[in-house]
């Protein structure tokens, strides 16, 4: 993100950062080395000595949609609820597979790329893939009564909140930490978060926000450490590097939006801010050197919109690019995402523009292209998967006619 043992683990709190829900222990579950949990590897997952190349493959019908992430050395998707297949970077061909060994809805996939493990849910279960081996790693079981919500891993540690699985109950979530290599529980506790909203975390820290207030938890233990002051509007919490900001949320119904609020990720207060556009916040990402991407849309058509790059540490807006797509990654300084479908002179490519200069520098900063695909047109309404380390490829996964492609970086 060990040798594990079966059986089950109690899960509870000791000390004063919140008391464990009734109902929530799980039951932790070890998969033992044998073919009744992972197929056989067939084809190489990709050790460093096979290089990434040009390739496509169409998707089974058990591989979900936008449930895909990459590695330096493989391609990793969720299947039906809980399960995992493994695709080789050289020719994207299945590896190994990971059956499903649950039912529900896939909440998606989280890729550990440190500690080379996979995680998906299916409501009720939290599950991990050992990406070195191709196997099942372990498997969290709430009761019936109960479903992870959101989930995210960092710094070797998995953090996921859980909820009663009705509405109609009161609001109960709860916060759970628990170890990437083994899915050993370090800690679960009540918090209060707004359900919806998946946790971050970064430099030992994980955050939580319930809109009203973000509150700051030690990664070791859970205690509480710092929250943030009264008035903080915070629907949506984006990490990325050692930057922390608030925004408003892609799923409210309004039409206005608290601005971008960037905190201090140790005493939670305000710090200064780039005035945002007043859009709707669609999706954000933020470079390691503190440039915000926010893809903002009008809250009356979501079908276009622009990305805008913030500077986060000389507060303002740097440069925007119109688009149709929110599907972009940050890679070797520079963002890349999709052309306009609605641009019939550029549409079907893949762009990577310069984080600092923007669309209209010149020179080696200018804007590149890759060659326009058919998986990369709009009407496939494509997704984009960044490879682990400074990758020389990528990945598009198209929404129609199900297809992953492997290309060059532009």
């Amino acid at each position: 993100m060990g040798a594990v043992l079966f059986g089950v683990m109690a899960v509870g709190c000791s000390d004063s950062g919140g008391t464990q829900p009734a109902g929530t222990g799980h039951q932790t579950t070890a998969s033992p080395p044998s073919s009744a949990s992972a197929s056989a590897v067939t084809r190489s997952s990709g050790d460093g000595q096979d290089p990434w190349r040009a390739w496509t493959r169409d998707l089974s019908g058990s591989e979900g949609v936008q449930v895909c992430g990459a590695t330096a050395h493989q391609v990793v998707c969720a299947t039906g609820a809980d399960g995992f297949v493994g695709r080789s970077r050289t020719d994207g061909a299945v590896s190994w597979t990971v059956p499903a060994a649950g039912s529900g809805k896939n909440l998606g996939l989280v890729v550990d790329k440190t500690d080379e493990r996979a995680v998906t849910s299916g409501g009720r279960t939290l599950r991990a893939a050992n990406l070195r081996t191709g196997k099942a790693a372990w498997s969290l079981r709430l009761p019936a009564d109960r479903v992870y919500t959101g989930y995210v891993a960092a710094d070797g540690v998995v953090y996921a909140l859980d909820a009663w699985s009705s509405f109609d109950r009161e609001v109960n979530v709860a916060l759970g930490a628990y170890r990437a290599s083994d899915g050993t529980t370090l800690w679960h506790r009540t918090v209060d978060a707004d359900r919806s909203e998946s946790p971050v975390a970064f430099g030992g820290r994980v955050y939580t926000t319930d809109s009203s207030k973000v509150t700051a938890r030690g990664a070791r233990t859970g205690a509480k450490l710092a929250t943030s002051p009264s008035g903080t509007k915070c629907p949506h919490l984006i990490a990325g590097g050692d930057y922390l900001v608030c925004s408003g949320s892609a799923y409210t119904a309004e039409d206005t939006f608290p601005p971008l609020q960037r905190l201090d990720p140790g005493a939670l207060r305000p710090l200064a801010t780039a005035e945002d556009s007043d859009q709707k916040p669609e999706r954000a990402l933020i470079s390691a050197d503190g440039v915000l991407m926010l893809f903002e849309v009008s809250p009356e058509d979501s079908s276009v919109g622009d990305w805008n790059a913030y500077d986060l540490n000389h507060p303002k807006k740097l440069w925007s690019y119109y688009t149709t797509s929110e599907q972009a990654g940050l890679v070797g300084g520079r963002f890349v995402t999709f052309t306009p479908r609605n641009d019939a002179a550029t549409r079907g490519h893949l762009i990577s523009i310069d984080l600092h200069a923007g669309p209209d520098a010149k020179g080696d900063a200018a804007p590149r292209m890759a060659p326009a695909y058919p998986e990369t047109v709009g009407s496939a309404y494509p997704a984009l998967v960044l490879p682990g380390g400074d990758p020389h490829y990528v990945v598009i996964e198209t929404m129609v006619h199900h297809i992953l492609r492997s290309l060059p970086l532009p």
